[in-house]
């Protein structure tokens, strides 16, 4: 294949995302002896984290800073040449880049450009495995599985302005494709969720409420069963961690959810989306009206509003 199709399959799945901490030390231990990640490494400004049957040696960057939110979200693709592809299509797209950037202790070197809200994304195929300190009994496991953690990165959720135009930059950049989405009455699209692979979604997008720019509204990881969610809300509950929302089902995806807010506020998810795959290679995207969406989740729990309004970074109050 000499030039990308769309869907392009170009990129092969969301590798990892970074987040910034103004609570470096509290959000850390959250992550690691709360939520159950497991510590790979960590350098002078990041602690480098992975789910248990993570293959790569970091899906979630954790950064100090001055602020909350997300630094970058990365993307591995599925060869070198659909590297080169990708980046040729980027750079003749109009879109912000930045171009290369050395890497960093997870993976190699890697390309990035940026959404027209502000969020950078990348693009990189040299990898670091998770290392092999400690093993699981069963060698087709990327480490040993312990208590009620999550198992892999699943998706991450991203704000703006403007959906439509989101879409367009992610169908674009990313060869993504749709699989379900909001369609307000005022015409415009209140959600997006999308996919690189067969997974249901990788990477959704919803409409800013909370009067940002450029902001985070969660990372997810998924779990084996629904049962493994139940648990971890008596374990967040025993750590005083806060609950935003769930255990229940969402409408859109299906997905079975819980939501908290780890010690800096960004919002963190566990989800479990039972064997949902996306197989059909003409699949249309479900398409869900505002009236729809206003029933609630699917066994009638409505959605809170700091669903729709809290973000991170916070907005800061006009003086």
């Amino acid at each position: 294949m000499s030039t990308p199709t769309n869907p392009s399959f170009d990129v092969a799945h969301l590798g990892h995302v970074e987040i910034y901490s103004d609570k470096f030390d509290e959000s850390l231990d959250f992550f690691t002896s709360v939520y159950g990640l497991k510590l790979s490494a960590m350098d002078e400004h990041s602690a480098y984290l992975r789910a248990w049957d993570d293959y790569e040696f970091c899906t979630l960057k954790l950064t100090k800073s001055s602020t909350t939110g997300v630094g970058h979200i990365g993307y591995r693709v599925a060869s070198p040449e659909a590297l080169e592809r990708r980046i040729a299509t980027i750079e003749a797209s109009g879109y912000k880049t930045h171009g290369w950037v050395d890497g960093d202790l997870s993976h190699g070197r890697a390309y990035r450009f940026e959404d027209p809200f502000g969020h950078i994304f990348e693009l990189y195929w040299d990898t670091n495995r998770a290392p092999n300190d400690d093993p699981a009994a069963l060698k087709n496991m990327a480490s040993r599985f312990t208590g009620v953690p999550p198992r892999r990165i699943d998706h991450v959720n991203l704000l703006a302005e403007d959906v439509s135009v989101f879409r367009d930059f992610m169908e674009t950049c990313l060869g993504s494709r749709v699989t379900e989405m909001i369609q307000l009455d005022n015409g415009r699209i209140g959600g997006c969720w999308f996919t690189v692979n067969n997974k249901t979604y990788d990477l959704a997008c919803t409409e800013e409420h909370g009067r940002g720019h450029g902001r985070f509204h969660h990372v997810t990881y998924a779990t084996d069963q629904r049962e493994d969610i139940l648990r971890a809300a008596d374990l967040f509950l025993e750590a005083g961690v806060h609950i935003e929302t769930g255990p229940h089902k969402h409408a859109i995806q299906g997905t079975f959810f819980l939501y908290v807010w780890e010690p800096a506020g960004n919002r963190v998810e566990l989800a479990n989306a039972g064997a949902r795959l996306i197989l059909a290679p003409d699949w249309e995207p479900i398409v869900w009206s505002e009236t729809e969406r206003k029933r609630g989740q699917a066994w009638g729990l409505n959605t809170i509003e700091t669903f729709h309004t809290h973000g991170t970074p916070p907005v800061k109050e006009a003086t």
